[in-house]
């Protein structure tokens, strides 16, 4: 079993950030492109040590697509960087036709997602983006959890071939995944054994499944908490090993329950093992302005809410 703590809150942008560097450093391949939000993508000691292979496109974020496909063809391996709806929404296009359906060796990588982005409002959150990306035929889907995992992410995707979305976030959250740990891209981690009841979480929601389980621990109810960093593809392993011995789920994730990891996770439980299942995250609605903290509290996304979950979805198994 996985041991874990806090080691302090960062940002998990600064996890890419540090792990772009670090593979400019091992790769001559590796090329960043990002659409005038280099600071914001923490993309600047990238850009400082590798002006050669840095890239300012401007706001251009359909044009930045179309480059990055085209640097793949010569064997260069692009990370392209902006907010998480920049990223999806406005160049759905672009990606599905010249990065997707070609298979293109394509790294987009997608900061400020969810609502944690906050005053910004919902024209620049979104929770759509997985359930995009997700449904793009041959993309790998990547939601890491916290500073030390999306670093891991971030160089773990430069060595398999193909389109990849790597979603992240702004504000500063607990780091608490080992250094030491191997990111292996399609494998769930389980950090805490349980019977009673099965937690799936994915990105800022993993630390709120950890919370929960320490409260649910003192009301004698016994939570299995699975990190599942990557959604597509899905570890469905893991997933029905758990099923099976607790008997119920609950999903965790700062995304519309439409079209994210707990959809993908009930499709496996129909087609495999049917158990009662609950939701955490948000329900069909845009985001708006306020403070994470605030807008996480608002719809639901924090241990409050999962604790609750649990407990309808065990009353349910009888």
């Amino acid at each position: 079993m996985i041991k874990f703590k806090n080691l302090g809150s960062v940002d998990t942008r600064s996890g890419f950030g540090e792990g772009l560097l670090e593979l400019g450093k091992e790769n001559k391949n590796i090329i960043a492109l990002c659409a005038d939000l280099t600071g914001s993508l923490k993309m600047n000691a990238f850009k400082e040590n590798f002006p050669e292979r840095f890239i300012q496109v401007g706001i251009a974020e359909a044009n930045m697509m179309g480059i990055a496909a085209g640097l793949t063809i010569g064997g260069k391996i692009p990370y392209t960087g902006t907010f998480a709806n920049f990223s999806t929404g406005r160049v759905y296009d672009q990606i599905r036709q010249s990065i997707a359906y070609s298979d293109k060796n394509v790294k987009i990588c997608a900061s400020h997602a969810g609502i944690t982005l906050g005053e910004d409002g919902a024209t620049h959150q979104i929770l759509e983006d997985i359930g995009l990306m997700k449904m793009l035929p041959g993309m790998t889907v990547i939601n890491p959890c916290d500073f030390s995992q999306t670093k891991a992410a971030t160089k773990a995707i430069s060595k398999i071939n193909g389109p990849v979305y790597l979603r992240f976030g702004r504000p500063k959250v607990p780091n608490f995944t080992s250094y030491s740990i191997d990111f292996e891209i399609g494998k769930g981690i389980k950090l805490i054994e349980g019977n009673d009841v099965t937690i799936i979480a994915t990105g800022h929601l993993v630390w709120e499944a950890l919370e929960a389980e320490k409260e649910l621990s003192k009301l004698g109810i016994s939570a299995e908490v699975i990190n599942i960093h990557t959604i597509k593809p899905l570890d469905k392993d893991i997933v029905l090993k758990s099923a099976t011995k607790t008997n119920c789920i609950v999903s965790c994730e700062e995304h519309n329950i439409i079209g994210g990891l707990g959809e993908s996770i009930s499709r496996v439980l129909v087609n495999n093992f049917v158990c009662p299942m609950e939701f955490v995250g948000v329900k069909d609605k845009f985001g708006e302005s306020g403070s994470p903290s605030e807008l996480m509290e608002k719809y639901g996304l924090n241990s409050k809410n999962i604790i609750e979950k649990c407990k309808k979805v065990i009353s349910r198994k009888s």
